[in-house]
């Protein structure tokens, strides 16, 4: 009787642990849990660089925040695909710290000698369920050349261009 019992409550442990319902991660890349998010802001520089923060979720769900030189001002929902999330973490995966923070900026031993000034910066942090955290912070003047284009076209892939790219500033001609 001991023995059933003792197998009943094994049985039961074992099969809350089971991932009903839930895709299987790709071989060698991590699945993304629910409470993950991705969140890019970028800085002013010293021109009119647009100056905007986007949080997304594995999901799909995002957040847009314009703050200067976008084409919006404010806080925007969006809503990408999951495949549109995985290219965006994707692009940004080579440059993701393996635990705490990487900061590539004027000053700093990452940095080195810095090429250029007056540059915006971007902060990238992903944070996960299970309370790990992750942060990047690169200024353009530092850094690879490719590191600089990959960080700065990750974006690309989200639906957010119309909320970034500042109206024309004049009527088109007729």
């Amino acid at each position: 009787m001991r023995a059933m019992v003792a197998m009943t409550a094994a049985a039961a442990m074992l099969a809350g642990c089971t991932t009903a319902g839930r895709e299987t991660a790709a071989a060698g890349r991590p699945m993304a849990i629910e409470g993950d998010s991705i969140r890019y802001e970028t800085s002013p520089c010293f021109g009119t660089c647009p100056v905007y923060a986007v949080t997304i979720r594995p999901d799909g769900s995002g957040t847009f925040e314009g703050q200067r030189f976008t084409a919006v001002t404010g806080l925007r929902e969006f809503k990408a695909t999951p495949e549109q999330y995985r290219r965006f973490a994707a692009a940004l995966q080579p440059y993701r710290p393996a635990n705490g923070e990487m900061l590539y900026d004027m000053g700093t031993p990452l940095c080195g000698r810095p090429m250029v000034s007056d540059m915006p910066s971007v902060d990238v942090r992903w944070s996960e369920a299970s309370g790990g955290a992750q942060h990047l912070s690169l200024y353009y003047g530092c850094g690879t050349e490719a590191m600089r284009d990959a960080i700065r076209a990750a974006p690309e892939v989200l639906p957010i261009g119309a909320f970034i790219k500042p109206a024309a500033p004049f009527p088109p001609s007729r």
